[in-house]
């Protein structure tokens, strides 16, 4: 039985992991939304639930429990000061998790990870997978 697995280990190391999640929740906040596995997406929307929290409850401690996180003074800035202006009325569930279906390669089902209430203007999201072969292959077909 399963009871009380803390996370997915997503074929990984300890290390590799954390740095994965990491660079992924930086991603997320800065560009608003990311596609990515649907595994991977549930473990990074629980850091990044985190991280907005401290953002909105401020102070110089949360700050820098947040920077263990979120590498990007930029970034860290705008949790602090947008995000936490934009979710000061809810309660939680600041992101949203719309699965797009399979991936053509190996079949992993591939999911948006974006964050509630964010503007429409907002540009297609940051793929964080190495699926950007693909897409170099197409426009170099294109150039023939």
């Amino acid at each position: 039985m399963r009871h009380k697995v803390g996370q997915r280990k997503l074929h990984r190391s300890t290390s590799h992991r954390l740095a994965m999640l990491n660079n992924m929740v930086t991603s997320l906040l800065e560009h608003q939304a990311i596609r990515t596995t649907v595994p991977k997406a549930k473990e990074a929307r629980k850091i990044a639930e985190r991280i907005i929290t401290l953002g909105k409850k401020g102070g110089l401690s949360n700050v820098r429990l947040a920077a263990r996180t979120v590498k990007d003074r930029d970034v860290l800035q705008k949790v602090f000061s947008e995000y936490k202006d934009r979710y000061a009325t809810r309660p939680g569930g600041y992101t949203r998790l719309i699965r797009l279906g399979f991936r053509r390669g190996d079949a992993a089902e591939m999911a948006l990870l974006e964050l509630v209430d964010r503007p429409a203007t907002q540009a297609a999201p940051v793929e964080t997978e190495g699926e950007g072969s693909d897409a170099a292959a197409s426009d170099a077909t294109k150039a023939e």
